[in-house]
């Protein structure tokens, strides 16, 4: 049971954990700022789109260009070392704080596919959804993505940062795509991000994500 708002129904919050936050109040929460206000980055969020997996428009009529204050400073530091270390160059954020409600969509377009593993299931929460994950590239001066070898919500082995000097080895990638990509992980490590296994796009921030679920407010 939750408590029913425009449709949805919110799981109740479990004790001792954050209080949850709906997407309608995150304008007016001073815990979350607005991608705009985040130097040195620019914003094309694929969600809010057709050019996802799902093939259309998740997002609206939410505004979803936020991210929780720690995740846009570190987002800033990562678009500061970027900016020095190749100028001209800037993080292209495609996807940053994602409802819990939107998460549950996502799961229910996977689920029974096999793919299931490119998601965090609902009842356990996606590092997006407490605005401290943001799935990310790199764009050129002239605003061109950089090739890193597949595209954005590519859900196959060739994403996977595990995998890329076997893909190399066999000639699946190609030392550019693996270049792009280690700068991309450089960029995003230095502001304190944590990437995965399997998206070369995606990355955490706040260390442990047990903490940041027990710490951060969950947005629904």
């Amino acid at each position: 049971m939750g408590t029913a708002l425009l449709g949805y129904a919110f799981p109740e919050t479990r004790s001792g954990m954050v209080p949850a936050l709906p997407i309608e109040e995150v304008s007016t929460h001073p815990d979350f700022l607005p991608l705009a206000g985040i130097a040195g980055i620019r914003v094309d969020l694929r969600y809010a789109s057709a050019a996802n997996f799902v093939g259309h428009d998740l997002y609206s009529p939410f505004d979803c260009a936020w991210l929780h204050r720690d995740g846009a400073a570190a987002l800033e530091r990562s678009a500061a070392w970027l900016a020095a270390k190749s100028p001209g160059h800037a993080l292209l954020v495609l996807d940053a704080l994602r409802p819990q409600r939107v998460q549950e969509q996502l799961w229910a377009k996977l689920e029974g596919t096999g793919l299931e593993i490119y998601l965090a299931p609902p009842q356990r929460g996606s590092i997006h959804s407490f605005g401290m994950a943001v799935d990310v590239t790199i764009a050129s001066p002239d605003g061109r993505e950089f090739d890193m070898g597949t595209p954005f919500d590519d859900l196959t082995e060739l994403s996977h940062p595990a995998l890329e000097a076997g893909h190399l080895a066999a000639g699946r990638l190609t030392q550019e795509h693996v270049r792009n990509r280690e700068l991309l992980r450089s960029a995003m490590l230095a502001g304190g991000w944590q990437g995965i296994t399997r998206e070369w796009w995606h990355f955490d921030a706040g260390g442990h994500r047990a903490r940041v679920r027990e710490t951060y407010p969950r947005v629904l």
